[in-house]
């Protein structure tokens, strides 16, 4: 599985932004069971924001996103799509999407996002910089 995440960008407080993260697939079967989103901002951990199951759309956010997110996905043009409003100062920081190709992660068994160590794809990140 090969990730592309796009995107990101200088947006203002309160401003919108779409991410999104292509999906390379090999041969005719799914390549993966979720999806996830993210984030590091400098100096601080990797944390998981969002993520969609493959097997029923179910999605999980943090309770730092929740209401301002939404994670969905094209699977005609396997794509994921991260959309971002109300955009927060804190909300900066690079933005990664992530593959789980084993179907263990706590997102595709409906227990929450999980951790960075249930992915074993990641695309190469997008920045993403919300200041006035």
């Amino acid at each position: 599985v090969q990730l592309q995440a796009s995107g990101g960008g200088l947006v203002q407080p309160g401003g919108s932004l779409r991410l999104s993260c292509a999906v390379s697939r090999r041969g005719r079967s799914s390549d993966y069971y979720a999806i996830a989103w993210f984030r590091q901002a400098p100096g601080k951990a990797r944390e998981g924001v969002s993520c969609i199951a493959s097997n029923d759309d179910s999605s999980y956010y943090s309770d730092s996103v929740k209401g301002r997110f939404t994670i969905s996905r094209d699977n005609v043009k396997n794509t994921l799509y991260l959309q971002l409003n109300s955009l927060k100062p804190e909300d900066s920081g690079v933005y990664y999407c992530a593959a789980d190709s084993r179907g263990m992660s706590p997102c595709f068994i409906g227990r929450g996002i999980g951790a960075e160590k249930d992915y074993g794809y990641w695309g190469q990140g997008t920045q993403v910089t919300v200041s006035s």
